[in-house]
């Protein structure tokens, strides 16, 4: 796959650049570093190299950029050189070189690596259940699992994993797009469970060019509020959602429940059918609730006829860690033992 090639603006990425250059983010053995090496006048121009140990997708470098297009010294020569966010990485592949006077960078290595870390981490772990769910698509409904101010960020990072959308406006920001979103149980609950009313408020009051998507799983029977759900809004109703909670079965499933539990592939079946045998066959089918990526391809190779699926909290858990070296000091290999420079001929150089 290509690599993802939206370009965000730098000033998207709302560094706090006077905390930043007093050390306040950073480890502080690296501001004691910069400051030994002040005073004691040490020159030591470097090569520092930054990898991973998995296979992961790459992502986080326009960020790591902009970063260093703010906080290098005027005037300081610093050489960088970087794969493209989106790109696939091998373990311990070179992804990022820096080249220039330590003193004026070390202070940024802890903030280099956590943003790798953290978009690298998540763009890998969508990009994965993007390919399982393959050729279905998938909506990242992860903000509600993580701190609110990782939203901008996350939101990124999904979309070179390759997310289709993502439900908040944060989320969305850097793409100057809006959240995506269906119907909530709580506005379901405001009109005393009646979802078709609910569905009638939204398509009162929001936009038209919002899609209609409802929940169907308020009252656990999704075959009868889909069909009733469909009948009143008609050729507006885009889609349904199902999000059935795992500890229950629906009721239109009347053998071998405990086997069908949540939004099962039986479940959603039947929901199709009757769609269908309706007149509502233009009418999408969304499912969540503990998607991984497992269950995400056991439905795709049974066929389940669903058409998006939403993702959360699974998006969050796989890790991938970015390390750096100093492993060229004044233009002679110096590295502790067991690390070496590691030439990488993918690498591009950037202007900082």
């Amino acid at each position: 796959m290509k690599p993802f090639s939206l370009l965000i603006p730098d000033t998207a990425f709302k560094h706090p650049a006077g905390r930043i250059r007093t050390g306040f983010y950073s480890d502080v053995y690296f501001s004691r570093t910069q400051k030994i090496l002040e005073r004691e006048g040490r020159r030591a121009r470097v090569v520092m190299q930054i990898f991973c140990k998995e296979h992961a997708l790459l992502c986080g470098v326009q960020e790591v950029l902009a970063l260093l297009k703010q906080q290098k010294p005027t005037g300081a020569p610093l050489k960088v050189r970087a794969l493209k966010d989106g790109t696939g990485i091998r373990p311990w592949e070179t992804v990022l070189t820096l080249e220039g006077e330590y003193r004026d960078f070390c202070t940024l290595e802890t903030l280099i690596l956590g943003i790798l870390t953290r978009r690298t981490s998540i763009a890998t772990q969508m990009r994965r259940l993007v390919q399982a769910a393959s050729p279905k698509g998938v909506i990242y409904f992860g903000a509600r699992f993580d701190h609110y101010l990782m939203q901008e960020g996350d939101g990124y990072a999904v979309r070179v994993g390759g997310a289709l959308a993502s439900s908040t406006p944060a989320t969305e920001y850097w793409f100057g797009r809006e959240g995506t979103g269906t119907i909530p149980h709580g506005l379901i609950a405001a009109f005393q469970g009646d979802t078709t009313a609910a569905a009638l408020a939204f398509d009162r009051h929001i936009v038209s060019k919002i899609k209609r998507i409802v929940l169907v799983d308020f009252d656990n029977d999704c075959v009868g509020t889909a069909l009733a759900t469909a009948r009143v809004l008609g050729r507006k109703l885009w889609g349904v959602r199902l999000d059935t909670a795992e500890n229950l079965t629906d009721r239109a499933i009347t053998r071998a429940r405990s086997r069908h539990r949540g939004v099962s592939p039986l479940l959603i079946r039947l929901v199709r059918r009757a769609l269908d045998r309706a007149g509502f066959a233009r009418v999408k089918i969304i499912v969540s609730g503990g998607f991984n990526e497992t269950r995400i391809r056991d439905f795709v190779r049974r066929k389940v006829p669903f058409d998006l699926v939403g993702v959360g909290s699974n998006v969050h858990r796989f890790r991938v860690d970015f390390t750096a070296d100093v492993v060229s000091v004044n233009g002679r290999p110096c590295a502790k033992v067991g690390r070496r420079f590691r030439p990488n001929p993918r690498l591009k150089r950037v202007d900082v």
